[in-house]
């Protein structure tokens, strides 16, 4: 899936990358005007192209099924912060992953190949993002709120998500390629999934890195705790499991530093999120243990204090 990848990265990394050159592309890959939709969202801190993508299933709800619907979200806060910083920046990489895996999702459909079930797509591209403080390294701020963020990334046909992000402002991740968290549903941090790591260990050939995960980490931000990043953040705006996806480096790297995207590292999350939601249609991919979930939920009772901000 380089192609992709490297096709996108020549369109994103542009002060004048938006939604609709995107959207051209991706119908060159195969889709149609009606599978993308595009919503231009504004504050006082600038605005955002938030695009969504749907790639119909044979079996999916689009077409009156009963094959579930996975989401895949490129978290991010910006592709770029210009005037500050020119050329695309590392916090970027979680949106071309996600769009590389909508362009390769809808090629396949066109020439035949479609996926049992649904896939939805979701990021946004905003070339001149804000950055701001954050230790060890300068984060990525985002021009929108996060409120406003989960209206346009997480959708309610969504039955299971990946969220994509860079993920190496940290000293914890230290090593290259991509990495898991744990499965993260309704305020609780649960076992790993044996079928993820499935799909990681013959998508990269390597023995799957999992990321460790606190309960500050899967709260909202804005509520003075610390978080690793935001690649959880969407967890607090949905019920149903989400798994990050999480791009890292082998040292801490700020998310608005420039020439920093590993385009191999990307085309693997991109390739793992292709092979998930194949998976997950076709019923062999499962995020949660449903009957250990309903116990854990009877021993302890609800977490979902922790999607909120608490008191």
């Amino acid at each position: 899936m380089l192609k992709q990848v490297i096709d996108l990265y020549e369109l994103l990394d542009s002060p004048n990358a938006s939604g609709e050159i995107v959207s051209q592309y991706l119908c060159s890959s195969g889709g149609t005007l009606e599978q993308i939709e595009i919503d231009k969202v504004t504050s006082e801190k600038g605005e955002t192209d938030f695009i969504k993508i749907i790639i119909p299933g044979l079996n999916g709800k689009t077409a009156g099924g009963t094959a579930p619907t996975l989401g895949i979200i490129g978290r991010l806060g910006g592709i770029g912060a210009r005037p500050e910083i020119t050329s695309f920046v590392s916090d970027g990489d979680g949106a071309l992953a996600a769009l590389a895996a909508a362009a390769k999702l809808l090629k396949m459909m066109s020439n035949g190949d479609q996926l049992e079930g649904d896939t939805i797509i979701t990021t946004h591209i905003c070339p001149n993002a804000p950055t701001r403080e954050h230790h060890p390294v300068p984060f990525m701020d985002s021009p929108i709120s996060f409120e406003d963020t989960w209206k346009f990334e997480v959708d309610p046909s969504m039955d299971a998500i990946i969220s994509i992000d860079t993920t190496k402002g940290n000293r914890i991740m230290n090593y290259r390629g991509i990495a898991i968290s744990p499965t993260v549903c309704q305020g609780y941090i649960l076992k790993v999934s044996n079928t993820i790591i499935d799909i990681v260990e013959r998508t990269t050939g390597n023995k799957a890195n999992v990321f460790p995960l606190s309960i500050q980490d899967i709260t909202p931000y804005g509520n003075g705790l610390h978080h690793l990043n935001s690649i959880l953040q969407p967890s607090v705006a949905t019920d149903v499991p989400v798994v990050g996806i999480a791009l890292c480096a082998s040292i801490p790297v700020a998310g608005c530093a420039t020439g920093a995207s590993h385009e191999v590292d990307i085309e693997q999350a991109a390739r793992f999120s292709i092979e998930a939601a194949r998976d997950f249609g076709q019923g062999t991919l499962s995020f949660v243990d449903d009957t250990e979930f309903a116990l854990i939920k009877k021993l302890y009772g609800s977490q979902s204090h922790f999607q909120t901000r608490g008191i």
